[in-house]
Protein backbone atom coordinates (compact mmCIF):
# COMPACT_ATOMS: atom_id res chain seq x y z
CA UNK A 1 0.00 0.00 0.00
CA UNK A 2 1.34 3.18 -0.92
CA UNK A 3 1.74 6.03 1.51
CA UNK A 4 -0.91 8.46 -0.62
CA UNK A 5 -3.72 5.33 -0.58
CA UNK A 6 -5.84 5.90 2.09
CA UNK A 7 -6.56 2.62 4.32
CA UNK A 8 -10.05 1.44 5.35
CA UNK A 9 -11.05 -0.31 8.58
CA UNK A 10 -11.93 -4.03 7.47
CA UNK A 11 -12.44 -6.96 10.50
CA UNK A 12 -12.21 -10.07 9.48
CA UNK A 13 -12.18 -13.46 11.74
CA UNK A 14 -9.37 -15.61 11.32
CA UNK A 15 -9.34 -19.30 12.71
CA UNK A 16 -7.05 -19.58 15.34
CA UNK A 17 -4.15 -21.56 13.57
CA UNK A 18 -4.04 -18.82 11.35
CA UNK A 19 -4.02 -16.23 13.63
CA UNK A 20 -0.94 -17.67 15.49
CA UNK A 21 0.74 -18.35 12.70
CA UNK A 22 0.19 -14.44 11.60
CA UNK A 23 1.09 -13.40 15.39
CA UNK A 24 4.27 -15.68 14.95
CA UNK A 25 5.05 -14.38 11.59
CA UNK A 26 4.99 -10.85 12.96
CA UNK A 27 6.98 -11.63 16.13
CA UNK A 28 9.85 -13.18 13.60
CA UNK A 29 10.26 -10.07 11.43
CA UNK A 30 9.36 -7.64 13.95
CA UNK A 31 6.27 -6.36 12.42
CA UNK A 32 2.43 -5.74 13.13
CA UNK A 33 0.24 -8.49 12.84
CA UNK A 34 -1.89 -5.84 10.39
CA UNK A 35 2.05 -5.21 7.87
CA UNK A 36 1.40 -8.82 7.83
CA UNK A 37 -1.74 -9.76 7.15
CA UNK A 38 -1.55 -6.85 4.51
CA UNK A 39 1.20 -8.01 3.05
CA UNK A 40 -0.07 -11.99 3.04
CA UNK A 41 -3.55 -10.46 0.86
CA UNK A 42 -1.57 -8.03 -1.29
CA UNK A 43 0.85 -11.46 -2.35
CA UNK A 44 -2.52 -13.40 -2.42
CA UNK A 45 -3.85 -11.03 -4.86
CA UNK A 46 -0.74 -10.83 -7.38
CA UNK A 47 -0.63 -14.72 -7.25
CA UNK A 48 -4.21 -15.23 -8.23
CA UNK A 49 -3.89 -12.58 -11.12
CA UNK A 50 -0.75 -14.20 -12.33
CA UNK A 51 -2.66 -17.55 -12.26
CA UNK A 52 -5.35 -15.99 -14.32
CA UNK A 53 -2.51 -14.62 -16.73
CA UNK A 54 -0.88 -17.73 -17.21
CA UNK A 55 -4.67 -20.01 -17.77
CA UNK A 56 -5.38 -17.10 -20.61
CA UNK A 57 -2.03 -17.71 -22.01
CA UNK A 58 -2.13 -21.41 -21.75
CA UNK A 59 -5.95 -21.35 -23.19
CA UNK A 60 -4.56 -19.21 -26.13
CA UNK A 61 -1.69 -21.09 -26.75
CA UNK A 62 -4.22 -24.17 -26.80
CA UNK A 63 -6.39 -22.64 -29.12
CA UNK A 64 -3.97 -21.69 -31.68
CA UNK A 65 -2.10 -25.41 -31.86
CA UNK A 66 -2.13 -26.87 -34.92
CA UNK A 67 0.11 -29.79 -34.08
CA UNK A 68 -1.91 -32.91 -31.94
CA UNK A 69 1.22 -33.72 -29.81
CA UNK A 70 1.20 -29.89 -28.58
CA UNK A 71 -2.82 -30.02 -28.44
CA UNK A 72 -2.63 -33.27 -25.89
CA UNK A 73 0.58 -31.46 -24.12
CA UNK A 74 -1.17 -28.34 -23.58
CA UNK A 75 -4.38 -30.10 -23.06
CA UNK A 76 -2.92 -31.89 -20.25
CA UNK A 77 -1.26 -28.81 -18.52
CA UNK A 78 -4.61 -27.06 -18.56
CA UNK A 79 -6.30 -29.86 -17.06
CA UNK A 80 -3.59 -29.97 -13.99
CA UNK A 81 -4.06 -25.96 -14.18
CA UNK A 82 -7.67 -26.47 -13.32
CA UNK A 83 -8.06 -29.75 -11.91
CA UNK A 84 -4.70 -29.90 -9.31
CA UNK A 85 -2.35 -33.37 -9.54
CA UNK A 86 -1.22 -34.91 -12.24
CA UNK A 87 -2.55 -35.88 -15.85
Amino acid sequence: MSVSEKAVRQSVTLPAKVAKQVRSTARSRRLSANRVLVELVEEGMEARKRREREFHALTESLRQATDPAEIERLGNELRRMVFGGSV
